[in-house]
């Protein structure tokens, strides 16, 4: 098998003894693959930003809610965030308890609200409206604030997640308010989190948004744990030798914020993270296979079947994903071509890379589109009836392993009332 383009996962050893075409012969087309090592790692990564026995990771499990990966995930020492009733179903399967999952509710109607209480899991309300539903469901209780500081910060304006344009947490203004609803139905704030957004690359803005959610906390002496946040980017572009996040210079800032908060306020609290594409986006490449080339105008176009159900992140952001090509064949690239790289859905806006210079690409091609661990399985869907493709876990131990099974037109008809 030729590597036509696939320094980043030789580096990495990405596929240990196994190969692109061989993992696609016995799991089939498109596939994504998971490395277990290099999860593990970045958990380890994110474990070490604050030196403080107290500290806690927190892994925002819509990056991908796979069973397998959240037992690797508890099994390094993370604890875990849900935004819905289906991610805690699967998180108590994964084995984390209650106490180590936070419910963060978005919009939530009372029956969810009532099925996360009885499952005894903290509820982190981020409205007015949801803190008064929590209040006379659960009067008397502890109770979560996501506060929105006025930062943000995020790779896409539908990512950013804090600041005056975004629909989470309530704003500092309405701190009274917030006050007055926790006397009235007699709630302990047991602590207060916000997020400011995904896919920062530079610490500066976070360590502003931290230094925001703590002047909050000031205002709150019962806090027993006060969570700041996630979003922590990676290198998309790594072909280009993008720089990573330098986590040990945060490290350092962020641990003398902390520091001098706690010294000031003689008292100790537990605080949290919450990394989702952090800890898998590395560690999952989406296989898919080359079935046409073609040129239209002047564009030439490599039609593979990696359509935008299976990674939408392309059409719904503009997002940027490195690809490596894969041949099984001797056949040579004989040049740099400018392609744009498609998948098979009927939409035109089924482009996985527009414009990329790269090798020569031939039909049966292999293409691997890199850091697809993160919001790549977990938004994908049925569109077109199309298959949602099956996952792969290549283990420490050097096995290759089927954590979720490619669906079947079968699976397309299950829940029909016929």
């Amino acid at each position: 098998m030729q590597w036509v383009q696939a320094t980043v996962t030789k580096e990495a050893k990405f596929y240990g003894r196994h190969t692109p075409a061989g993992l696609i012969s016995k799991y089939g087309s498109p596939l994504y693959v998971y490395n277990e090592q290099i999860l593990r790692e970045r958990c380890q990564d994110i474990k070490r930003l604050v030196k403080d026995p107290a500290f806690v990771v927190s892994y925002s499990a819509k990056a991908n809610s796979n069973l397998s990966l959240l037992r690797i995930v508890k099994d390094e020492g993370c604890d875990v965030d849900a935004m819905s009733p289906g991610e805690i179903h699967v998180q108590l399967q994964a084995g984390f308890q209650p106490e180590q999952i936070l419910y963060i509710g978005n919009n939530a109607s009372a029956a969810e609200m009532s099925y996360v209480i009885n499952q005894g899991i903290p509820v982190s309300v981020d409205s007015l409206s949801q803190l008064e539903l929590y209040g006379k469901i659960n009067p008397g209780s502890r109770v979560v604030v996501r506060f929105n500081t006025g930062v943000g910060a995020g790779h896409h304006q539908k990512v950013v997640t804090g600041g005056d344009k975004t629909k989470f947490g309530i704003e500092t203004a309405l701190l009274p308010a917030v006050k007055e609803l926790l006397h009235t139905y007699h709630l302990r704030l047991s602590g207060i989190n916000q997020h400011i957004g995904s896919l920062f690359m530079d610490g500066d803005t976070y360590i502003s948004g931290v230094q925001a959610l703590l002047d909050v906390a000031l205002h709150f002496p019962e806090l027993e744990f006060i969570d700041l946040g996630g979003g922590f980017g990676i290198p998309y572009h790594k072909y280009e030798h993008e720089p990573r996040l330098d986590l040990a210079a945060l490290s350092e800032k962020i641990s003398k914020v902390l520091t001098d908060w706690v010294s000031r306020q003689g008292k100790q609290v537990r605080f949290k993270v919450e990394p989702g594409r952090y800890l898998v986006a590395e560690c999952g490449i989406l296989l898919g296979t080359v079935h046409t080339i073609k040129t239209n105008y002047h564009t030439k176009y490599i039609g593979t079947d990696i359509g935008f159900n299976v990674l939408m992140r392309p059409v719904l952001y503009n997002a940027y994903h490195d690809v490596e090509i894969y041949r099984c064949s001797n056949a040579l690239s004989r040049s740099q071509e400018t392609v744009t790289i498609t998948g098979n859905i009927c939409e035109s806006g089924d482009i996985i890379a527009a414009d990329r210079t790269l090798p020569e690409i031939f039909e049966q091609d292999i293409i691997g589109v890199l850091d697809a661990g993160a919001y790549g399985y977990s938004m994908a869907s049925n569109y077109n009836n199309r298959l949602r493709p099956a996952e792969v876990l290549l283990t420490n131990t050097g096995e290759d392993v089927l954590i979720r099974r490619r669906e079947t037109v079968d699976d397309l008809i299950r829940h029909f009332a016929l």
